[in-house]
């Protein structure tokens, strides 16, 4: 009874103790990053050096061949190219729009517009046609005996009233996605649609798209915020056509390649922890929120790691995922070639929302998981972790929770900011702020450390 009576009394002291040693180390991490953090620079070399990086350019390929050489540089035990086939559109020339007449009275307004990713092109020729406004599919289907020969225009709008922007992005997304099917269907010969963004300037965002096979597949652009506000507010008191001139289109798939880099495990060398972003980003813009500060930080995290002589339970996998944009043919091959071997994948993270300040940590996994993971919250808040909630997880790394089951966790930066460059030719490094982008994989790193430390 003596006995139990003070293991009773010293279990406290000991996890007293526990958390005093995981608070002193994440200090350390912290430490490091953010004196010594190489995020930033190489955040600079990636987007500056090498630019965007649509899958199947040759900018593509030189970020492998980067990402391979920064992660030897970080210290990784070893580096592979894991081999993965990927859509090669190409989007072939300058995207073009213009309002060529109103109320049958010739005029001009160039649009600021930009072809969806994805989309097919108007084939060397200039589309022109009355354009029919909707402000959503409903509209569309009471609209859909106008929609013959003509273009159609969607006005869905962000909701302002969403405090969470990914909703806003997730319930506006559709359009962006089915909209030229859905046209199509009744007979329309172009779409355009208002940007996914709430950002007050005139750039439009792209991103990807996708055609339903039983209908025509016709050109989709999409128009910068002060265009699509005119296109509406004239739809409702004037009949105007517009003209259309866009070149997207699929070369055969291209070899692609996930980097992924290896920190092997002390004791459990057959269990894997994945942390990452993707290595892709569109055309138009230098991908530096989207997703290179997820590539960096990935990048740092290991780097920080060797620094201080941590060397982990588990292994750890640093990916630098390929084709997240418009295929997402990395993370499947991910996820499928460990399936294909057996591995156990005890955890992933991703880091794919931008670089900017910590908010917290979104999970898929099991309550009894979530419940241990969010006893962990008090030795993140010092560092900007202010919650960790269930659902969340990143594109990437969802073929492991689909295909294996793997405990997923997505890295939550405020979202305010994130769709005013989203997809648009403003997400440029000069954008990225470098204490956001290295508190961001401060409070990854200790996520991951924790994970290791103590498992699920």
């Amino acid at each position: 009874m003596k006995k139990i009576i003070l293991l009773v009394l010293l279990c406290p002291l000991f996890m007293q103790a526990q958390t005093n040693t995981d608070s002193v180390f994440i200090k350390q991490l912290s430490d490091e990053i953010m004196k010594n953090g190489r995020a930033h620079d190489l955040l600079r070399e990636l987007t500056k050096g090498i630019g965007g990086r649509l899958a199947g350019s040759p900018q593509f390929t030189k970020a492998v061949e980067w990402g391979a050489v920064a992660l030897k540089a970080a210290g990784a035990d070893k580096v592979i190219l894991q081999e993965c086939m990927m859509p090669n559109w190409k989007r072939g020339g300058k995207d073009q729009a213009s309002i060529v007449g109103i109320n049958n009275k010739k005029t001009v307004r160039t649009l600021d517009v930009v072809a969806l990713g994805n989309s097919i092109g108007t084939g060397g020729k200039i589309i022109t046609a009355e354009v029919v406004a909707v402000s959503g599919f409903d509209e569309l289907e009471a609209k859909k005996d106008q929609l013959k020969g003509k273009i159609v225009y969607y006005n869905n709008k962000f909701n302002a009233a969403n405090i969470q922007t990914f909703k806003s992005y997730g319930e506006a997304g559709q359009y962006r996605r089915n909209g030229a099917s859905r046209a199509a269907k009744y007979g329309a010969v172009g779409v355009m649609i208002r940007s996914l963004t709430e950002a007050t300037d005139n750039i439009p965002h792209t991103g990807a798209m996708a055609y339903n096979d039983s209908f025509p597949k016709i050109p989709a652009i999409a128009l910068g915020g002060y265009d699509a506000d005119y296109v509406w507010e004239l739809s409702r008191t004037s009949s105007f056509q517009v003209s259309i001139s866009t070149n997207g289109h699929f070369l055969p798939d291209a070899v692609g390649h996930n980097v992924v880099a290896e920190l092997t495990g002390s004791e459990f060398p057959d269990e894997f922890i994945t942390v990452g972003g993707h290595l892709d980003s569109w055309d138009v813009n230098e991908g530096a929120h989207d997703d290179g500060a997820g590539i960096v930080q990935t990048i740092e995290i290991l780097r920080t790691m060797k620094a201080l002589g941590y060397k982990p339970k588990r292994s750890i996998h640093f990916v630098l995922f390929a084709n997240e944009e418009n295929g997402l043919k990395g993370g499947s091959k991910y996820a499928e070639e460990a399936k294909a071997k057996n591995e156990k994948h005890l955890f992933a993270l991703e880091s794919d929302a931008g670089g900017f300040t910590p908010r917290g940590f979104g999970f898929t996994m099991s309550q009894q998981q979530l419940q241990k993971v969010q006893t962990w919250l008090p030795l993140l808040k010092d560092y900007g972790t202010e919650w960790m909630i269930m659902g969340g997880g990143g594109a990437d790394i969802g073929p492991l929770n689909r295909l294996m089951g793997t405990a997923l966790g997505g890295y939550v930066p405020d979202g305010q900011r994130y769709f005013d460059i989203h997809h648009a030719r403003s997400d440029v490094f000069e954008n990225v702020n470098k204490r956001e982008l290295n508190l961001g994989a401060v409070n990854m790193a200790a996520l991951l450390y924790l994970i290791d430390k103590y498992g699920l």
